[in-house]
């Protein structure tokens, strides 16, 4: 219908055109209102200057007749209220000349005016009336009169600038509203002609769907047939990609797609927490962030053996071993990875599927496994070993004892003898530190009062190890007795003693602790051959150099010393891991680079002792506060956090200080700070404390820490107001001392 395109196109056109003047002429309207409406504003603050200044002058004037203070106090509002209001005023004349002019005149004037009034309230608070009546007589009264003339004129002008626009605003309202009608009358004009012609055009149409609506409605349902079909596969596959998404996101191990250039298409949220991958992260990226080892730790592994790297070639592995160790210092990470390469439908490489296992855990848990069959093995050598020497050494001192007696005519060869005899003695005595690391040595146990024991062995402490050294003592009110050889424990406490002093050349603070604990089940399963239940802790804690890890995995071996040749035998160690070991106990060592080291002894309690039958334990305290875990050391966060989301408790964890800022400064919430006090880098868990305190005044903190002397202990005692809880613990200690710091 050619006619009708035409005409429709015409009746566009002139719409359009009819459009854009309305648009304009709409736009010239709000112009001319804006307009109006700043007239007005300046009217309203010529209109307010005015009493202004005559209220101003008024006080002046009044306070240096009355000198009332309040009259000066009503200078002062409205000299104040004066200067507030004119660069306002100026601001909004900018545009008219005249009037800016006008207004600066006057803004010159008015300053005068208030310096010369301000000059007049201060000759009369200081009393110079013969000043004040000189000032006043002085008084410009041509200034005065300046000031209100430019105002008027100022006034004369914005009603002038008034009037004409209100003009201008009504012809191009007149004008809109013309073209309005037009453009209504011209729709009017164009839909009756439209309307006809679809007249015309629905009879053609309606025979048209009476012949093809037979045909449709066979159609429809065979499309019905199949819809239902195409709904029945697609709610099945997205409850099948519902299933496959939860498997995928709930997995433990963390998964990686990658694209061939390293993009990484999906993961998973353990990736997130295992890896340390954020969205965005390419595998380049995610690599700078760690350095990578073979499975030995030690031994780098190069770019081209990378998992992603030899899936990309094509390889498909299972239970390749690496060790990660991030760059920001946090302990490394040993992984297990299976790789797959991934190919399109040529049969090309189009990237490669990465699965990652934590066997971090499990790598600790071998560590110390054999670390204590390899101490296991050593003593039972050594015990063997110094059992066939004690026989040797038995024939030796018998037998250089007749010497010495019967050489007595003969000084030089009795002399000779005597030295064989000294000997025997010290080798004796090393065979006696060696039978106690082997576990061979006779005790004689016995019920023993640790406090009173702790308390003499510090009165021989302090003037053996010297001045330099202070020497403090926390202990536990009501301590239970250990079943244990009192003069081996002497023993141990001054070996543990002495190496404290000489990790502490320039002096320093030694602490000797007693408290009553309980070793549970989480704690024993990831120390081999510690059972669980009450135990009598002594620790003793230096604030030393520390010790490195390499140094903690051999420093119970015998021999073993870092100190210079002939000032350690090496056996002082060993010598109080044996006796430990053969009483019952666990022994174990704390230790931070730069901060100190604590030797803790876990002894058997005292045994004869009827106890009662305990008490059914109260049920353990709940809550789902959100609780934030800052803790370096991976096994034991990972620990904490699930004991906590045990208890109800929502958690957030980070390795150390900065990360735990970086959390809050994103806006993390939470109700608790649980910090570990002393941690790797240059943040403390006392200065995280301290930071977060002033960001956020009421957030609840506590401490925990296996070093019993550090940021948070001075003089043997907890700072005022400060809250601890001491490594190891159970969950009942950790779910009551969560419960207290929260309600404090």
């Amino acid at each position: 219908m050619p006619s009708q395109r035409i005409i429709l196109g015409i009746g566009l056109a002139i719409l359009l055109v009819i459009g854009a003047a309305s648009i304009g002429l709409d736009l010239k309207s709000r112009s001319d209102a804006a307009s109006v409406d700043r007239a007005l504003g300046i009217l309203s603050k010529l209109s307010d200057m005015r009493p202004l200044l005559r209220s101003a002058e008024s006080a002046a004037r009044a306070f240096a007749l009355t000198g009332d203070e309040k009259f000066a106090r009503e200078y002062r509002e409205a000299s104040d209220a004066i200067l507030a209001a004119l660069p306002p005023l100026i601001e909004a004349v900018k545009d008219n000349p005249t009037e800016k002019q006008l207004i600066e005149q006057t803004k010159a004037l008015v300053e005068r005016q208030i310096a010369v009034n301000g000059e007049l309230i201060r000759l009369r608070n200081a009393g110079d009336s013969a000043a004040v009546a000189d000032l006043v007589g002085q008084e410009d009264r041509e200034a005065t009169a300046t000031i209100a003339g430019n105002l008027a004129k100022a006034v004369a002008e914005e009603r002038r600038l008034l009037f004409a626009r209100r003009a201008e605003s009504e012809t191009t309202g007149r004008f809109l509203l013309a073209i309005d009608l037009a453009g209504v009358a011209l729709i009017l004009v164009l839909a009756t002609v439209l309307t006809l012609a679809a007249r015309r055009s629905r009879q053609e149409l309606q025979d048209s769907l009476s012949a093809s609506k037979a045909n449709n409605e066979a159609l429809e349902a065979t499309v019905a047939d199949r819809t239902e079909h195409l709904v029945a596969a697609h709610d099945e596959l997205r409850l099948s990609a519902a299933i496959l998404r939860s498997t995928f996101h709930s997995m433990a191990e963390a998964v990686l797609v990658i694209d061939t250039k390293g993009e990484v298409l999906l993961s998973n949220p353990a990736a997130e927490k295992m890896l340390r991958y954020r969205p965005g992260m390419t595998i380049e990226l995610l690599r700078s962030l760690s350095t990578v080892f073979h499975a030995d730790g030690v031994t780098p592994l190069p770019v081209q053996d990378m998992p992603a790297a030899r899936a990309l070639r094509g390889e498909a592995f299972d239970a390749s071993e690496i060790v990660v160790r991030p760059v920001s210092g946090n302990p490394p990470v040993h992984l297990v990875i299976s790789g797959r390469p991934l190919r399109d439908a040529a049969g090309a490489i189009s990237g490669a599927a990465l699965v990652y296992h934590d066997i971090t855990a499990s790598r600790e848990t071998e560590h110390k496994l054999l670390q204590s069959q390899k101490l296991d093995a050593i003593g039972k050598l050594t015990g063997g070993v110094a059992h066939d020497f004690n026989n040797m050494l038995t024939v030796i001192t018998g037998t250089t004892e007749t010497l010495v007696a019967g050489l007595a005519r003969e000084p030089a060869l009795q002399k000779t003898a005597e030295l064989i005899d000294q000997a025997a003695e010290r080798c004796s005595e090393l065979i006696q530190h060696l039978l106690a690391f082997a576990r061979r040595q006779p005790l004689q146990p016995r019920n023993v009062d640790i406090n009173a024991t702790v308390l003499d062995i510090a009165k021989l402490l302090r003037p053996t190890l010297g001045e330099q050294i202070e020497v403090n003592s926390i202990l536990e009110q009501e301590m239970a007795s250990a079943h244990i050889d009192a003069s081996q424990l002497a023993n141990s406490l001054l070996n543990m003693a002495i190496n404290a002093r000489d990790a502490m050349p320039n002096g320093g603070k030694l602490l000797l602790e007693t408290r009553n604990v309980v070793l549970d089940e989480a704690y024993t399963k990831g120390n081999p051959g510690v059972k669980p239940g009450p135990y009598v802790m002594l620790a003793v804690s230096d604030t030393g150099a520390g010790m490195p890890q390499d140094v903690l995995d051999k420093v119970f071996e015998p021999f073993f010393t870092t100190k210079e040749v002939g000032k350690g035998s090496g056996l002082g160690l060993s010598m109080v891991y044996g006796f430990v070991k053969q009483s019952g106990g666990h022994i174990r060592i704390y230790s931070e680079i730069g901060h100190g080291t604590t030797i803790k002894l876990y002894l058997p309690p005292a045994r004869g002792q009827v106890e009662a039958a305990p008490a059914a334990a109260p049920p353990l305290p709940h809550g789902n506060e959100t609780i934030m875990v800052v803790e370096d050391d991976a096994l034991v966060r990972n620990f904490v956090t699930a004991q906590l989301q045990s208890l109800g408790y929502r958690t957030v964890a980070a390795a150390n200080g900065p990360a735990a800022m970086n959390l809050i400064e994103d806006g993390q919430a939470f109700d608790l700070l649980f910090t570990d006090v002393i941690m790797p880098g240059s943040m403390t868990g006392r200065e995280l404390a301290d930071k977060v305190l002033k960001l956020r005044p009421g957030i609840k903190v506590l401490y925990t820490s296996g070093y019993t002397d550090n940021a948070i202990v001075h003089q043997g005692r907890l700072d005022p107001g400060v809250l601890l809880l001491t490594k190891p613990y159970r969950k009942s200690q950790l779910a009551n001392m969560i419960r207290r710091a929260l309600s404090r």
